[in-house]
């Protein structure tokens, strides 16, 4: 590997980051064409997941592609599905080099998409930038590895770990700047989950609003009994903006026909042994419906819950400057934990102030 080649790989990785939240079931991927250290081409995964990046790439270069290299976050695809194989398309365009992040594990390719790049004459050289593309490629690679989409947890409270005052007042804990950065975050996953609870309580649009978005991400409850609002923001713009609702065997059928008729799709997903979604199986539901990013705000028990069964991927914290001591409402509920060594532990990999709060991002350790 090449300074070079991080440095267009880096461009590459940037592109395939403008894909999160809109390709769905396909991964986010970027592309970039370069000839004498110019760049001649360049693209990434389009909104519904085609035009493929390399197809973009290669149509920007033309037909001075022929001796290029081309830089691609994730293996080119060796299957014939809506559009012919990516690696056909490197190959029939006479491109020279072919530098890939990461393999892609999708039975269907898994190294062949790199078998046919060197079958067709092509240099092809892996692993450049592989730690940054698995990261951006997270919510992929863990419906693919998996069968579930990736969880972020978004969590904003006091420096004490609260969500509201006893009395439930909460607007606002942490100021606009932060709002527009997790309304931004919201932009780039597939999915918002909230639980019921937060639901009934705060009636939200769960929309991202104010910048611009062209495609708004699904709306997802958990609510065991679906005893939701049918006059609040969700079901008055469900015919707008997708609404998946997971509940229990035992919602009322009425409440069914009422969500359904007004445009939700209805996931039915076991309980587990406190009566609750079970988190397992609702996320499998999830994946298997295409989802690979979900952003989840809440409530607490939801938050728990997937905590609890290990399947948060990364936390989002936003701290705002405040106190609201112990009888405020807490932003998680109860782990049942006994011992230290049982808590979930997360690795820290970003923090910066934002507006005045403070951004801090974690992964699973």
């Amino acid at each position: 590997m090449t300074p070079d080649d991080s440095r267009q790989m880096t461009h590459a990785l940037a592109l395939a980051a403008r894909g999160l939240g809109t390709v769905w079931p396909n991964p986010a991927v970027g592309c970039v064409i370069v000839k004498d250290g110019v760049v001649i081409g360049r693209g990434w995964t389009q909104p519904g997941g085609r035009p493929h990046a390399e197809t973009m790439a290669l149509a920007a270069a033309g037909d001075a592609a022929k001796g290029a290299s081309a830089y691609v976050t994730l293996e080119p695809c060796a299957h014939h599905g809506q559009t012919p194989p990516c690696a056909d398309a490197l190959a029939a365009a006479s491109v020279a080099r072919v530098v890939v992040a990461i393999r892609d594990p999708d039975p269907r390719v898994n190294g062949g998409g790199i078998e046919r790049l060197r079958a067709a004459g092509m240099a092809v050289e892996t692993g450049v930038c592989a730690v940054a593309a698995a990261r951006l490629q997270k919510g992929f690679l863990t419906r693919v590895g998996e069968g579930r989409p990736m969880v972020t947890l978004k969590l904003a409270n006091s420096f004490d770990g609260r969500i509201a005052t006893a009395t439930g007042e909460s607007r606002w804990i942490t100021g606009p700047g932060a709002r527009r950065a997790a309304h931004a975050m919201r932009a780039r996953h597939d999915a918002v989950l909230v639980g019921g609870g937060t639901a009934r309580a705060d009636d939200p649009a769960l929309t991202v609003r104010e910048l611009g978005v062209a495609k708004q991400p699904v709306r997802v409850v958990w609510s065991r009994r679906l005893d939701l609002p049918l006059n609040g923001k969700l079901a008055q713009s469900a015919q707008e903006v997708p609404v998946w609702l997971c509940h229990g065997r035992d919602a009322a059928a009425g409440l069914k026909d009422a969500w359904a008729g007004l445009g939700a799709r209805l996931i039915e997903v076991p309980t587990g042994a406190a009566g609750q979604i079970d988190p397992v199986a609702a996320l499998q539901a999830l994946g298997d419906a295409g989802l690979t990013r979900v952003f989840c705000e809440g409530g607490g028990a939801v938050a728990a819950s997937l905590l609890g069964a290990g399947l948060v991927d990364e936390i989002i914290g936003f701290t705002a400057g405040l106190a609201l001591g112990a009888e405020g409402r807490p932003s998680l509920g109860a782990l049942g934990l006994g011992k230290l060594a049982e808590a979930p532990r997360f690795r820290l990999i970003e923090t910066r102030e934002v507006d005045g709060d403070v951004l801090h991002r974690w992964e699973r350790a």
